[in-house]
């Protein structure tokens, strides 16, 4: 069977997939990644078929206003959605789609009649439990959680207005809006799993039926792989550092976060490793390592702590590594992570991207490091995680789609 996973958007948000999609190869499957060209690397590393997308997520990095985004997003998405046909017509008997392509693969589901199954990094289906993760951090109350969900799913629904018109067109079908077809895969309870940790997010008791958490799905990792020998001989060299990372964010603002965590780092007494990243951070000295991009899962149990900007695949690494966290949220759902590790103690309270100086960093850090509370939780965290297997329970869920 040719499975067909459609990913798009940061490397956090396509790397999960190649270890999903590594794992269903080893099941049996013939498998294949359509994402962006810049993963492409990614893709092929992992011994997986790379099929192409076009837009470049990179156009949006360093937009953070909330108006800013949505004008940025609907652009990404209605370029993804001119070549979107074209990766599923090189042959597909099923298709996985993430949150971001979910909205445009229904239509061409519904064109081929390949079947398909939603495979989200976060949750978007509204909740009382809590409110939209791109909305607010604080809850509204259960009526309003849910209130405020179905809304965040109606602004969704017109970024994808223009490129579902003309994904429509295209496959001639008759006209249906973005908010027509989304609420039709829901009053058939579409199938999505949710790749991440219940650790973090238990189900929502008031989710409707076909809605379901597996478990984390971790990017591939090649079994020869290693840490680089400069990096291992900075581990060596001393005490546990602490990582300073900002993933795909903060481009253009390198030389104001490389200055604030080596002040951070030296004030708090610490030796420290900066992970260049889209920032592209750098410092020098006997106490600072830059780095470029490495394992986490290599890397992070390593450490004494890590400083990150909370996207679900570095919280969900750190958790996993057991180790405490202080988050510096940018943007999006980042946030939204920040305060779950928060709320299991695993990290500080977060500290708002704009409002991150040398101080508070140093402050945050103190604490973390020197509170054992902060490790035991995260500790607690990973000894959840272990019992979950995210890529074997999408197999099952699979085969009882494909077999039922």
């Amino acid at each position: 069977m040719r499975v067909l996973i459609a990913a798009a958007g940061s490397r956090g948000d396509v790397a999960p997939y190649t270890g999903l999609g590594a794992a269903l190869r080893r099941a049996g499957y013939d498998v294949a990644l359509a994402t962006t060209d810049a993963f492409a690397p990614l893709v092929h590393d992992a011994g997986l078929e790379f099929r192409h997308l076009p837009a470049d997520p990179r156009a949006q990095s360093g937009v953070t206003g909330r108006r800013e985004l949505m004008c940025a997003a609907a652009a990404f998405i209605t370029e993804l959605g001119e070549g979107f046909a074209d990766a599923v017509a090189d042959g597909t008997d099923l298709l996985l789609l993430s949150a971001t392509t979910a909205p445009l693969g229904w239509h061409l589901a519904e064109a081929t009649g390949i079947p398909s199954l939603g495979a989200y990094l976060v949750p978007t289906a509204p909740t009382g439990d809590f409110p939209p993760i791109v909305t607010s951090l604080r809850s509204l109350g259960r009526p309003a959680n849910r209130m405020a969900g179905g809304f965040a799913l109606r602004m969704a629904d017109r970024v994808y207005e223009q490129a579902v018109a003309k994904l429509r067109h295209r496959l001639k079908l008759p006209p249906l809006s973005a908010a027509a077809m989304r609420r039709r895969q829901e009053q058939a309870n579409w199938p999505i799993l949710h790749g991440f940790s219940t650790a973090l997010v238990p189900r929502p008791s008031d989710w409707r039926s076909g809605l379901e958490v597996v478990g984390t799905w971790w990017p591939h990792q090649g079994a020869s792989e290693r840490l680089p020998t400069g990096l291992e001989d900075f581990l060596r060299a001393g005490p546990r550092p602490v990582l300073v990372g900002f993933g795909s964010m903060a481009a253009g603002d390198g030389e104001r976060l490389s200055e604030i965590a080596v002040r951070a780092l030296r004030h708090a007494g610490l030796r420290g490793i900066l992970q260049a990243g889209s920032a592209g951070l750098a410092a020098d000295g006997d106490d600072v390592l830059t780095i470029g991009d490495v394992s986490h899962a290599l890397l992070f149990p390593r450490l004494a702590a890590v400083v990150h900007h909370a996207g679900a695949g570095t919280s969900a690494a750190a958790l996993r590594a057991g180790v405490p966290a202080v988050t510096v949220p940018v943007t999006a759902d980042q946030p939204f992570w920040a305060g779950r590790l928060g709320a299991l103690g695993a990290a500080t309270d977060p500290i708002p991207f704009r409002s991150l100086t040398a101080e508070r960093l140093a402050d945050s850090l103190d604490q973390v490091v020197k509170q054992q509370t902060y490790a035991r939780a995260a500790a607690r965290g990973a000894q959840h995680m272990v019992t979950e297997d995210g890529a074997g329970q999408t197999l099952k869920a699979i085969q009882q789609l494909t077999n039922g």
